[in-house]
């Protein structure tokens, strides 16, 4: 099943869906399960994010059982103001406490001999877990996670994490999940605001085989939070189809 909520603005967009993220994990940690979440990064999610720390504070939200990880990173150095995990903490850490043993950035460039090994050393982390909500932004070419149109990121794994090269996106090199880790969540949300998106998110929720995003879906929910400038090319109202 998927749903798509539209928004006036990016900042409703944020706020909606910073709730429904606290609702769902509030509901994952009511059955008894540690919430698997896998983060994205980008302007749009910071802004989740930013929203999200402000009301875990008051919330049944359990921060000791809230199990973090990425969906892809720019294989830079730790300190690298570029890097999806370091902004992202600055953003949750201030605002309530994570447990570190249940907090997975990706592996930085520090002293590690490529993304590949880099790569290699997260998908044993990562282990079997399977993401309950995996959030997922969308570039202006279709592109989700670290994996890109007409580029090998987007061809079939047998692997759960893979080293990108020569990804059309600066920087070049980056690690990211594949697209069977992606489609292997339970769901699948995607965060999506701007007028530069509208293409890109009518050919994704058309499903075009060509586009990342197109093929991005969770095994039992897809979410699609959207603003009305990204939304501008959908005929279709908010809604679950």
């Amino acid at each position: 099943m998927s749903e798509l909520h539209r928004f006036g603005t990016a900042d409703e967009l944020a706020d909606a869906a910073a709730r429904a993220l606290v609702a769902r994990i509030v509901e994952l940690q009511a059955g008894g399960r540690v919430g698997q979440l896998c983060l994205t990064g980008g302007r749009i999610a910071n802004r989740v994010y930013a929203r999200l720390g402000r009301l875990v504070e008051g919330s049944p939200l359990d921060p000791g059982r809230l199990e973090l990880w990425w969906g892809d990173e720019r294989f830079v150095p730790t300190d690298d103001p570029e890097r999806n995990a370091g902004q992202t903490l600055a953003l949750l850490a201030g605002q309530f406490p994570l447990d570190p043993a249940r907090t997975h950035p990706m592996p930085s460039a520090d002293g590690v001999a490529d993304n590949a090994a880099s790569a290699a050393t997260y998908a044993k982390e990562l282990g079997d877990t399977r993401f309950d909500v995996c959030l997922l932004g969308l570039g202006e070419d279709g592109h989700v996670a670290s994996i890109f149109p007409d580029h090998p990121s987007f061809e079939p794994s047998t692997h759960t994490v893979i080293g990108v090269n020569d990804a059309p996106k600066l920087p070049g090199t980056r690690i990211s999940v594949t697209m069977e880790t992606i489609r292997n969540s339970s769901e699948v949300w995607f965060l999506v605001s701007g007028p530069e998106k509208a293409a890109a998110l009518a050919g994704a929720m058309a499903g075009d085989p060509t586009l990342p995003a197109g093929v991005a879906r969770g095994r039992d929910k897809t979410v699609w939070f959207a603003d009305v400038a990204a939304a501008s090319r959908l005929d279709i109202y908010d809604c679950a189809f």
